[in-house]
Formats: C-alpha cells, sequence, structure tokens
C-alpha cells in the first residue's frame, strides 16, 4: 500500500495505534514523510489543509475504532469542501467484528465518504483506485486495512499501473458563445470567482477577460487573491465584503460567475444580486441555483479561454465601467473601519489589532483561518497574494477547533513561508493537543488568538435574541502562557503597545512560533455576523 501511495504522495498525517502501526512502519521505505500529530482530528484536517495550500494529494492515517471515529469531524469537513485526500484505516478481522468494532464503512458513507477495503490479493490496486477516486471525484476515500492483514504480505506483484483521470471537460461552442455575447454587450460587467477557477488554474485567462470586457471583479472568501489587477478588484464578496463595494455589485447587468459555490454568505443571504441581472456560471458539475440564467458546463480555463478568444473576434470595446469608479481608483471602495482607539470594556477593538497585523504579518505567509466569529477579522483586514496562502477550515462543516490542525498540513506544504494561525478561544482551546503539533512542526510560526472569553457567533446570535449565555461563555484562558509550556514564544495583548516583543522577533527574522493572546472586546460585532443575525430574525 506505502508504494503504492509513493508515486501521488509524499506526505502522511496521522496516530499510530494497532490498527495502521504496519503501515507507518513501511511509510519510510516506500519514501512516504510521516508526521504524527498528537489527536487523529488533525490526522485528516493536516491532510486536507496540505491540499488547500497547493502541496498536492496528502494521505491521513488512524487506527481502527476510537481513532476513526475522533476524525470523523475533519473528515467530514473535507466531504463537505470537496477536498481530495486518502485515509488509511484499520479495520475489523476478516473473519467478522469485534466486540468494540463498528461498521466504519457506513460510518463513513454518512458523512459523505467512500470506503474500499484491501485484501493480500489486491492491496496495491486497492490503493490506486482511492487515489483515482479521491482526485477525480475531489472527495477523501477512506482505505481500510482488516486487523489480520496488517503485517500480511501483499500477493499482487504486478507492476503498478498509472491513474486512469478524466480529462477537462470542454464546455459546448454555443454556450461560451452566448456567454461571450452577453459579456461583450454588458454595460456594467462584474466578474466573480471562487476557488475552483484557482484550481482549474483559470486567474490568468479571468485577468485577460476582465480587460476585454472592462468588468470591475471579486472573489469568494476562498477565492481572495486570485485576480492580480487589485486596482480593479472589490475584494472579497458577502459579509466580509465593504458595503459599499457590495452595493456596486448590485448594480451590475451582467455577471460572470466561475468555480464559486453561490453560497449564502457569499451572496449575503440573496441580497448580493440584484433581481433580473444576467448571471452566467461556469462550473464542471451543472448544479441549480436560483439567481443563474446561463450555465456553462466545462472546465473553468477553457471556457473562460474560449469566451476570451469569442470576445476578441467580435471586436467589441471594453466597458470601460470600472475605469469611471471613483471609488476603485482612490482605493474608497477597499477601505475598512480602523476601530475605536478606547472601548468601555477597557478591551482591544478587534478590528485595531486587525490593521496593525496587517502592517506587522510577513509578505510571504499562509494564513489558516479556525472557524468562529473571529474569522471575519482576518478576511476583512489581511491582504492574501493568492487563494492556496488563506484557508478557511471549518466553513464548510460549519465547525470549529480545525485550526490548529489544519496548521500542521499548511506548514508541511509551504515551509518556507511564514505560518500565520488565527483561532478564536473556543476553537483553540478545543484543538489544544495540537497546539503541539503546529510549534514541533512549523519552522516559523504566528499564531493569533481572538480572546473576547465568549463563543462569539453564539453570544451575537442567541445572546441577542435573548437566551440565557452562561454556556456561551469561557473562562479566560493563557494562551501566550500556553505556548511558551510547550516551546513557543508568547506575548499577552492588552494594547497595541504590548506588541512590541513580537515586533522585535520579527525585525530579528525569529524563527520557532511566536503566540499572540490578544484580548479582544466581545462587544464588535464582525458585519458578516450581523447579516447572519438580521437574517434569522427575519425568517422568525
Amino acid at each position: 500500500m506505502a508504494e503504492a501511495l509513493a508515486p501521488h504522495a509524499t506526505e502522511v498525517f496521522g496516530v499510530m495505534g494497532n490498527g495502521n502501526a504496519y503501515f507507518i512502519d513501511a511509510l519510510g521505505r516506500a519514501g512516504l514523510r510521516f508526521t504524527a500529530v498528537r489527536h487523529e482530528t488533525a490526522s485528516v484536517a493536516a491532510a486536507d489543509a496540505y491540499y488547500r495550500a497547493g502541496g498536492g494529494l496528502a494521505v491521513a492515517t488512524t487506527t481502527y475504532g476510537a481513532g476513526f471515529t475522533n476524525a470523523a469531524t475533519s473528515l467530514a469537513e473535507a466531504a463537505q469542501a470537496r477536498i481530495p485526500l486518502v485515509l488509511v484505516v484499520g479495520d475489523a478481522p476478516t473473519a467478522g467484528p469485534r466486540p468494540w468494532d463498528i461498521d466504519q464503512a457506513a460510518f463513513a458513507r454518512s458523512i459523505g465518504a467512500e470506503t474500499l477495503v484491501v485484501t493480500a490479493a489486491d492491496a496495491a490496486e486497492q490503493t490506486t483506485r482511492a487515489v483515482e477516486r479521491a482526485l477525480a471525484g475531489r472527495v477523501p476515500v477512506v482505505l481500510a486495512i482488516p486487523y489480520n492483514l496488517a503485517s500480511a504480505p501483499a500477493t499482487d506483484t504486478a507492476p503498478l499501473r498509472p491513474l486512469a483521470l478524466p480529462t477537462p471537460i470542454r464546455a459546448d461552442n454555443l454556450d461560451t458563445d452566448a456567454a461571450a455575447a452577453a459579456l461583450a454587450a454588458a454595460k456594467r460587467p462584474f466578474i466573480l470567482a471562487g476557488r475552483g477557477a484557482w484550481l482549474a488554474g483559470a486567474a490568468d485567462a479571468l485577468g485577460r477577460l476582465a480587460d476585454l470586457t472592462g468588468a470591475v471583479t471579486a472573489s469568494t472568501a476562498l477565492g481572495r487573491g486570485l485576480f492580480a489587477r487589485s486596482e480593479y478588484d472589490l475584494g472579497v464578496t458577502g459579509g466580509f465584503g465593504q458595503e459599499e463595494a457590495m452595493h456596486l455589485v448590485g448594480t451590475a447587468d451582467v455577471v460572470l460567475v466561475v468555480g464559486a459555490g453561490l453560497n449564502q454568505f457569499t451572496l449575503q443571504f440573496g441580497a448580493l444580486l440584484t433581481p433580473g441581472t444576467v448571471v452566467i456560471r461556469i462550473d464542471d458539475e451543472e448544479r441549480a441555483h436560483p439567481a443563474v440564467t446561463q450555465f456553462v458546463r466545462g472546465d473553468a480555463r477553457l471556457s473562460v479561454e474560449a469566451i476570451a478568444a469569442r470576445i476578441e473576434r467580435l471586436g467589441s470595446a471594453p466597458s470601460g465601467w470600472r475605469e469611471s469608479l471613483a471609488g476603485l481608483a482612490d482605493g474608497s471602495l477597499r477601505a475598512r473601519p480602523a476601530g475605536e482607539v478606547e472601548l468601555p470594556d477597557g478591551l482591544l477593538d478587534p478590528r485595531r489589532v486587525a490593521t496593525r497585523l496587517a502592517e506587522l504579518l510577513p509578505e510571504d505567509r499562509v494564513v489558516v483561518s479556525d472557524g468562529g466569529h473571529f474569522i471575519g477579522w482576518a478576511n476583512m483586514y489581511w491582504p492574501v497574494a493568492s487563494p492556496n496562502r488563506m484557508m478557511m477550515v471549518g466553513t464548510a462543516f460549519q465547525t470549529i477547533g480545525l485550526g490548529f490542525p489544519s496548521a500542521v498540513g499548511a506548514a508541511r506544504a509551504l515551509p518556507d513561508s511564514t505560518l500565520v494561525v488565527t483561532t478564536g478561544d473556543g476553537g483553540g482551546l478545543m484543538a489544544l493537543a495540537d497546539l503541539d503539533s503546529v510549534i514541533r512542526t512549523a519552522g516559523r510560526a504566528i499564531i493569533v488568538v481572538w480572546n473576547d472569553a465568549v463563543y462569539g457567533a453564539e453570544v451575537h446570535l442567541y445572546g441577542r435574541l435573548g437566551l440565557d449565555q452562561t454556556a456561551m461563555r469561557i473562562e479566560q484562558a493563557d494562551f501566550a502562557a500556553l505556548g511558551r509550556a510547550l516551546g513557543a514564544r508568547g506575548s499577552v495583548i492588552r494594547s497595541l503597545g504590548d506588541l512590541a516583543e513580537f515586533e522585535q522577533w520579527l525585525a530579528a527574522d525569529g524563527t520557532g512560533t511566536f503566540v499572540l493572546d490578544c484580548r479582544v472586546s466581545s462587544t464588535i460585532v464582525a458585519p458578516y455576523q450581523e447579516e447572519v443575525y438580521a437574517f434569522n430574525t427575519r425568517t422568525k
């Protein structure tokens, strides 16, 4: 199995147990690097993040039973987010289940992951199939080793076969010509791109199409940094978007959507686009959406190139819309509130912290964001070089606690870049076991904890609805001290002046991990959370 994985992956993340001990032992001999994590959740989360950061397919591994079920949340996140990976697990013996065994295949199927079970006669072939299905379907695949076969010699000695992967879908010319005609005639064209466009390698083609049409551009939260010409880009759409910029999107007459899911957060719960707008969507999977008026089924890059080539043949001039917008030229459509210098509770305004950190953080960085109310600050205030340099983990499955586990994979994928982890105190405490893994793995890391002593998303929704907030509040933890106990440096940040030690560390090109325990006020509500509250109260 290890030898069959080696041509397609280089990294394995996991926790050793009875069910996978022999597999882990074989990894080094096959040329695969094994990174030990402290909780099985991190096995899958790290492999997931390794792919998101651009490292390619990675492998996760756990033992059977409790080891496998411990990885369920991160496996569900990978399934929901369409992340290809292979999870190698132990399983019940071929003779039948023991008292502690469960139906792991059924469990995995319930959260969106297929299971392949190896035998001594087909271990290499099943492993190759698992890689194929993961990459072709953009899904996690579970590869199970029955316990009694864990140390058995493989009998399938045939040479490894190459992967049989589908070729990119070329769109119908009638569809791309219709899209080109609509964009060429548009007075106010707008292009919205998501992570799918980045994965397809469509960034350059989209930039060319924007120039040909004079389109204003923006991205989803997972596609930030995709457009090179930032002077014509509104940044991110939805609740993370700048308010005036989002109003501008609503004035577009033709919208091209490429590789984006168009979920409720991207579309501001239906408020982003004006009814009657022509909305053209490019995707390699046909998915119905009420806002879409034209659909182009095809590979993002090939489809955009075909549309751009058609517009060039038409000879139409760019719309001139983006050049006419003063807010793009002077940057006001990208400006953010700097925050208050002082708040009544004496704590820091998270917007001021985010603004200052945007000035301090190294440009060559990869940011891993856990889930929680605080996600607005990094996404609103920190520039992103490319979509693989900012990953939001846990959002697909609506979970928290995957920040530290995922950061391990990002550190392996981009070892020469500074790793930045942004997490809340609730998610940070939930994932505390793998704070150690981050400190051990990353060459240079900065951990930003938005420590407000509450579960912010709950306080700003259910607390405002009148529910008892006792269960929504957290006894404040000292993350700087926790980091120091595990070998990092750390500071508690109660004022911007407390960043001095961190700034000295940056100036000295410090290595290792630095924890910033930022004591921020829970009274400042992120704009996206206001949208969530408004939607929930409107629908009651």
